[in-house]
């Protein structure tokens, strides 16, 4: 899952006031930007991609074993250098991706991965040829079913050295032989052009060998996820191939699958950049890349509405998945959700800056300054609900953003939807949460209640 491609805003930073992180067998001081909460901490050593009975474990293992012949890693310290993350992938020193408010920092040098390419070069190094690498990932988003601080990532790739290229064209003959047995409709009209282009170290013939074998590899991969369900309808599966950028890949490509009505993004790919190769030692080698969430994938083949459910202890949640099967959840009971609404002034000379637009910058504090203005950003407030409320909060979502026609201060009202997947929530419990949330934000975030 790639970070979007814009300016961050950069803010000064506030001073930490906890003891030092230990994970791992490792101390790390804090500094300016460490953020990382006791919330996100309890998460990662709950290992949810090696329960075999847990079904984003179960997904992960029928990739696997469609690429058989790949060498299957499942990383488990999280913990990975800013220098890997962001700087050995290229990613530009203003990315805002590298904002305190998107990612989660340990310190200056060190924070959790926001993505299983953080491993790639790494990986490269170690000399793998073909390897899927599966792992725990973290960032900081807003709230609702589909979103949570900690998801799950795949990376896969097979890269060839130069004596091996020319046998491409026989491995793609077979793989397209393969596919045509599948009734699979795919519907590609991408090009090599200069928006999306060959690299200039590649020969031509080899990256067009390399770009096919992806194409047929994840269009099998696909239909193996897929296609079951599509060929019970009496339908061909239908595959849509797009022209993306990514940082570490050109040609790139998004895949999506028509699904219940509509095109479903499912994942990313493209030729490797060679330079990650070179950096990795191994220049003598090309090939592809690709990486999918596994949330993502999974809440759509097993029926899975709210993403806080892969998190669930519950019996009732776990027993309903078995290995190597691809069943439907069925809902076990809907507790009644309970909602609060939250209105607020923003301090004077605020810059308001919602999640998923551009924000932060380096150094930390919950509410920052910039050029002399406070920044608010919505993760930085879901943030705190989270602390609070765990996953009893259900969404967050902003239904009311005004600005005083004569003061111009602006006001934003946030409505709150507590619900347990597990058991009902009391008024009471609910209205303690949202008190507290109410504190933290005020204290934190320098707002004032309507």
């Amino acid at each position: 899952m790639p970070y979007p491609t814009s300016t961050a805003l950069r803010s000064p930073p506030a001073a930490p006031s906890r003891e030092p992180y230990k994970l791992y067998g490792q101390t790390y001081p804090l500094d300016t930007h460490s953020n990382l909460p006791p919330t996100i901490i309890s998460k990662l050593d709950r290992g949810l991609l090696t329960h075999p009975s847990h079904p984003l474990s179960i997904l992960r293992q029928i990739i696997q074993d469609h690429f058989a012949s790949a060498t299957s890693i499942v990383h488990p310290n999280p913990v990975v250098s800013v220098f890997q993350n962001f700087d050995e992938l290229g990613f530009p020193a203003d990315h805002p991706g590298r904002a305190v408010t998107d990612s989660y920092y340990l310190n200056k040098d060190y924070m959790l991965r926001a993505h299983t390419s953080a491993h790639e070069v790494e990986t490269y190094r170690s000399g793998l040829d073909h390897w899927l690498l599966s792992a725990d990932v973290y960032r900081r988003d807003e709230i609702d079913a589909s979103h949570y601080p900690v998801f799950h990532q795949m990376e896969g790739t097979h890269v060839w050295s130069e004596s091996e290229l020319d046998a491409l064209p026989a491995l793609n003959a077979k793989l397209a032989a393969d596919l045509a047995g599948c009734p699979l409709v795919i519907e590609d009209t991408t090009q090599i052009s200069p928006s999306n282009p060959y690299q200039p170290s590649h020969d031509p013939r080899h990256a067009a060998q390399i770009t096919q074998h992806l194409k047929h590899s994840l269009n099998s991969l696909i239909f193996r996820l897929f296609g079951g369900v599509a060929q019970s309808g009496g339908e061909p599966l239908r595959v849509r191939w797009i022209e993306a950028f990514f940082p570490f890949t050109t040609p790139s490509y998004e895949v999506e699958v028509w699904w219940g009505g509509e095109w479903l993004e499912l994942l990313g790919c493209g030729v490797v950049m060679q330079k990650t190769l070179d950096l990795a030692g191994q220049s003598h080698k090309s090939g592809w890349a690709f990486g999918l969430g596994l949330e993502r994938i999974a809440m759509v083949l097993y029926n899975i509405p709210d993403i806080r459910l892969f998190w669930s202890t519950d019996a009732r949640f776990l027993s309903q998945f078995k290995p190597g099967q691809i069943t439907q959840f069925k809902p076990y009971s809907k507790y009644p959700p309970c909602h609060k609404d939250m209105s607020f002034w923003l301090p004077e000379a605020t810059v308001a800056v919602e999640a998923g637009s551009e924000a932060g910058g380096a150094g930390e504090g919950v509410t920052k300054v910039e050029a002399g203005r406070r920044v608010f950003h919505e993760n930085d407030y879901c943030e705190i609900v989270r602390e609070v409320a765990g996953d009893l909060v259900e969404t967050v979502t902003l239904i009311d953003d005004f600005t005083h026609p004569k003061s111009k201060r602006q006001s934003k009202c946030y409505r709150l939807n507590y619900r347990s997947m597990d058991r009902s929530l009391s008024n009471e419990e609910v209205n303690a949460l949202q008190d507290q949330v109410q504190k933290r934000v005020v204290s934190e975030m320098g707002i004032e209640m309507r």
